[in-house]
């Protein structure tokens, strides 16, 4: 199955396989936690999305160092 990520180069939403999907967490200044996916396209660019912490931890995709 695939992740739909929004690429903001091209303008156009774009699948990426499992396979190039990382799990991923970012903190703020203020120390929130925000939950991210991070996907490699074809021509080797990172592309992120945002998703909910429900979302985050149902999914089975491997974590990002």
């Amino acid at each position: 199955m695939a992740v739909e990520f929004y690429d903001v180069k091209t303008r156009k939403k774009v699948s990426i396989d499992d396979k190039n999907v990382k799990k991923t967490t970012f903190t703020t200044k203020n120390g929130q936690t925000r939950y991210g996916l991070r996907g490699k396209t074809s021509d080797n660019r990172t592309l992120t999305k945002f998703v909910s912490k429900g979302d985050w931890d149902k999914s089975s995709y491997p974590v990002e160092k």
